[in-house]
């Protein structure tokens, strides 16, 4: 078993059909169509020219160029340069406007300590594992994630990476960038640096993930930072499903260990001596550490920076330092005003400078809250807030902060901590000394995040709700909950449309009870992927509130329902299961005291139940759950079918899955058989309710009809089916309302392309070719759409249409088409494989066998008689040992040095594909289960985890050495020794 192996050449028949089942989180209805701009790679020495007339230039050289039709760039690739060091000449800028010093990207402070997080990040990105790897680095505001991750890549780049950073690029001023050269030539890898992770929708992340910058044969580390750990499990979810290695990292605090220097003194040392350079201050040693950094404020690097320009300031200017976080940014943000008084006072010397600081502060927290815009877009924002002579106020605001991008206006206040708390000390009811609220800062605050006169809110809200709730966390600001406990009063709905950043942020807050109630209230009851990750954090907030506020047992279980259904669609598989349980447990202990009263909550909790069971992979759960669902709704219908019927339904199609995974498909048909049957009647008067139910039972009763051979019956089923499923995406809008039970339950366009596949599977096996050809080309333009909408949630789903419309145009005589089809299935997965080989290296392998098979029928070469090396020998040579595993770019690895991360993910692929391995081996090599030495009653799955590759993974993926040193008879494995007729519980003598 070798590299030199090729894929075995043989006729490939058409995929087996797919289960329809419930859509899983992280998925969702197409939305706007983006359209994908590939620019293909130049070859050597080729230059790349960008030219534009009226607006935003940017090109790629090496990756895909993901573009809105009518925003621009989803995102914008650029690759790493160093921030410019500031020359000794720009000193009196820098100590005009102090805070300019902590700025992140002039590097004003040397780099020093975080050793542990260096060496961490460095063997993350140097070991072992999959590819293509991601860590989501997260810790609040200041604590030092833009420095560190600035280190490791310029640490990165001298080891030869590659290194890019993605910024995020809807509704923001988009930068300058003109031609990117990002081709990978001679690098040693590739690092993707993404900040402000959190605040990115998820379906724009999964675009980035999707980049065939990611796909090329090198290794690949994704680095995402981030405030928020929150949208991390939706992120890891969609990374995973690319088979991408995942993990994070809590930056932690500072600390400050006693009977020694300290690593926060060493840090204020150090910072204390830049600051003092550029102040030329020539013995900062005068300066001595202040008493207070041990207290937890201090933990933050940012803290400690400030603290040391605050001492370094006030000692050139003769004044004493405070000694709090709240005096240290009031001394700043004082410093500041004090330079916009000096330049409005200069004016009567002649310099082109004509606004007073008031006036500049109030453009000052308009660019707080709006961030960098273009001007036509800045004068708008200034004159909604009534101030005269915008363009003047500008133009004096762009000489205090220069843009980073030319044109732009409103450049904000740097670092973002410092700006969150210009806001919060502008707005009335703190408590810091020394430093004026403004009267007009609640007024300007509730103008600019309101609607325009068509109700839009601005393209700013999603920044200016942050960033005030960023103010208002714990132990910061708490005044500022007050006020936007009163903006969200006037509009609750803002916070939704903010995001699922703001909404995150929001959950965080001591916001008033009846706040979240209104905020609740506009939350779509369906869910929706962009949203998902915050909205289970309200939720969860929100639960906490409501479970205090009433001692009714029913409804604590009704809450933990829906917070289960809610932290399922985040992606938070074991809580929403954690949920689901509590309100099962409730409503049992409920229903064994007033069976008639709560019998049915218990039996609809339930079914929900058995869906987040099958979710988080307890498949047993799940199918226990589904059988007591149904014998408690079968009872309800008998005597109330108008009630209950719809519940006995939806857990009868669970109990049909839950029978399919246990590989019992009579049973599955069964039950969906009669889950079909009610939804038919159910739909007769209630369609948009329950039609999505009976195309999901239909779809799922001709699987298991075709399984069971009954292929007519499996025909007919599908042809409804998809009739049924391309009247709902055709005519598809806001989800209805209706019972809770029913949520789960939607179809969209994906559902509609494998229902079509299906149906050509089936058509093809009753020699409709025509027709079957008709679907699988209606499949694969729908898939081609999904592919520009969300590349990473639905490029698997495209190649598997395109491997059945391959194999079916070669099988008809249409080879040249054929072979084009063929071989853009190959590319597919090799992208997929190469992000991460497990999930990928069989399709990889089939789709090689399809295209070599068509390439030679057309070039004439006779089918091979001797085979050399098929799948099935590479699987039972591969499976027999404990050594190695190879990936699909034929690449041996010791398992050994395998990440056991990477070994259980290797596993869990190998046993959620014991049934097709099992038949695909028994098929090829003519052998009954027997002779592959499959027990009488043992299914596939716990075969496969006897063998001893899957033993050797799990030792690994639980940190041991691939072998054991210990025989099943309990001596010592032994070079020479015999142990090939030893057992589990062998009395050895």
């Amino acid at each position: 078993m070798g590299a030199e192996q090729r894929c075995q050449r043989r006729r490939a028949g058409l995929r087996g059909p797919r289960r329809q089942r419930h859509r899983a989180p992280g998925t969702s209805r197409t939305g706007r169509r983006h359209r994908g701009r590939p620019v293909s790679d130049a070859g050597p020495g080729t230059r790349q020219v960008v030219r534009v007339d009226n607006g935003f230039g940017y090109g790629v050289v090496g990756a895909d160029l993901h573009v809105f039709p009518d925003r621009g760039p989803v995102y914008l690739l650029s690759e790493y340069c160093p921030p410019s060091v500031p020359t000794d000449q720009d000193t009196a800028w820098f100590t005009a406007q102090p805070s300019r010093l902590l700025n992140a990207r002039f590097r004003i402070v040397d780099f020093t300590g975080r050793d542990r997080e260096q060496a961490e990040l460095a063997a993350w990105r140097d070991g072992g594992g999959p590819r293509t790897a991601a860590t989501w680095l997260h810790g609040p505001g200041g604590q030092g994630k833009t420095r560190l991750a600035d280190q490791f890549a310029a640490d990165s780049a001298a080891a030869g990476w590659k290194v890019v950073t993605a910024t995020h690029g809807s509704g923001a001023i988009q930068p300058h960038l003109g031609s990117q050269d990002l081709r990978l030539d001679g690098a040693a890898g590739l690092l993707l640096i993404i900040d402000y992770a959190d605040r990115w929708p998820l379906s724009h992340l999964t675009w980035l993930f999707s980049n065939k910058l990611l796909d090329r044969p090198l290794p690949t580390r994704l680095l995402l930072l981030a405030r928020s750990v929150t949208p991390w499990p939706a992120v890891r979810a969609a990374l995973e499903d690319a088979a991408v290695g995942t993990g994070d990292h809590a930056l932690r605090p500072l600390t400050d260990r006693a009977g020694e220097l300290g690593e926060r003194q060493a840090m204020f040392t150090v910072a204390r001596d830049c600051f003092a350079a550029r102040y030329g201050l020539v013995d900062p040693s005068v300066i001595d550490p202040p008493d207070y950094l041990d207290r937890p404020d201090f933990g933050l690097i940012l803290a400690l920076h400030m603290a040391a320009l605050v001492a370094v300031d006030a000692h050139t200017r003769g004044s004493s330092a405070p000694s709090d976080m709240a005096g240290l940014s009031a001394y700043l943000l004082g410093r500041e005003r004090r330079h916009w008084t000096q330049l409005y006072e200069n004016r009567l010397e002649g310099l082109d400078f004509e606004t007073p600081p008031g006036a500049m502060s109030q453009v000052v927290f308009t660019a707080t809250l709006t961030g960098a815009v273009a001007h036509s877009e800045g004068t708008a924002l200034l004159s909604r807030l009534d101030l005269e002579r915008p363009g003047r106020l500008l133009a004096d605001h762009t000489a205090c902060y220069p843009p980073q991008e030319p044109g732009a206006v409103l450049e904000p206040l740097y670092p973002d901590r410092l700006a969150e708390d210009f806001l919060a000390l502008s707005l009335p009811g703190h408590e810091a000394t020394g430093y004026p609220t403004l009267p007009w800062a609640v007024d300007a605050t509730g103008r600019l995040i309101a609607r325009d006169a068509q109700g839009s809110p601005p393209a700013h809200l999603a920044r200016a709700l942050t960033f005030l709730a960023s103010a208002a966390a714990p132990h910061r600001w708490p005044h500022t909950v007050r006020h936007l406990e009163s903006l969200l009063r006037a509009d609750p709905a803002l916070a939704v449309a903010a995001g699922s950043a703001a909404l995150t942020a929001l959950a965080s807050l001591d916001l008033d009870t009846a706040v979240l109630e209104a905020v609740a209230a506009h939350i779509p009851r369906h869910g929706q992927v962009d949203l998902d990750a915050g909205v289970a954090a309200f939720t969860q907030r929100l639960t906490g509130h409501r479970l205090a506020a009433t001692d009714d047992p029913a409804e604590h279980a009704r809450l933990y329902q829906d917070l289960g259904f809610r932290m399922l669609r985040a992606g938070h598989r074991e809580e929403a299961l954690a949920a689901t349980e509590k309100a099962v447990g409730i409503f049992r202990r409920l229903a064994a005291a007033a069976p008639t009263t709560y019998e049915p909550a218990l039996a609809a909790a339930l079914a929900d139940l058995s869906e987040r069971a099958l979710q988080a992979d307890r498949k047993e759960a799940s199918r226990r759950a589904a059988k007591e669902a149904v014998g408690i709704f079968e009872r309800l219908a008998a005597a109330d079918p108008t009630t209950y019927e719809p519940g006995l339904a939806l857990s009868l199609s669970h109990l049909g899955q839950g029978m399919s995974e246990a590989r019992k498909p009579e049973e599955a048909l069964a039950a969906t058989q009669r889950a079909m049957g009610i939804f038919q009647r159910l739909a007769a008067t209630a369609p948009a309710l329950y039609e999505p139910g009976l195309a999901m039972a239909l779809a799922n009763t001709a699987v298991y009809s075709w399984k069971l051979r009954r292929w007519t019956e499996a025909l007919t089923a599908a042809e409804r089916a998809v009739e049924i499923t391309r009247r709902l995406v055709a005519a598809a809008g806001p989800a209805m309302d209706g019972p809770d039970l029913t949520r789960s339950i939607a179809m969209d366009e994906a559902g509609l392309a494998t229902a079509l596949t299906n149906l050509a599977t089936y058509r093809w096996g009753a020699r409709h070719r025509d027709g079957a050809l008709s679907a699988l080309r209606e499949a694969v333009e729908i898939g081609r759409r999904l592919v520009a909408v969300n590349p990473a949630a639905h490029e698997p789903l495209l190649a598997t249409i395109l491997a059945s419309l391959g194999t079916c145009l070669a099988q008809s005589g249409q080879g040249k088409e054929a072979l084009a089809v063929t071989g853009e299935v190959v590319e597919i997965y090799r992208r997929l494989a190469a992000r991460g080989p497990s999930e990928f290296e069989e399709p990889l392998r089939e789709a090689c066998e399809a295209h070599e098979a068509v390439r030679d029928r057309l070039s004439g070469v006779p089918k091979e008689n001797d085979r050399t090396w098929t799948l099935e020998e590479h699987y039972v040579t591969l499976l027999n040992q404990d050594e190695v595993w190879q990936d699909a770019q034929d690449r041996r690895h010791r398992l050994d040095d395998m990440d056991a991360q990477y070994c259980g993910n290797v596993l869990r692929f190998l046993l959620r594909r014991a049934d097709v391995l099992f038949e695909k081996l028994a098929d090829g090599l003519g052998t009954s289960p027997e002779s592959l030495g499959r027990w009488e009653g043992e299914d596939a799955e716990t075969w496969l985890a006897r063998q001893p590759l899957a033993v050797a993974l799990r030792r690994r993926s639980e940190g041991k050495p691939a072998r054991s040193g210990l025989c099943y008879c309990g001596y010592g494995i032994q070079p020479g020794w015999q142990h090939d007729h030893c057992y589990p519980g062998i009395i050895v003598d």
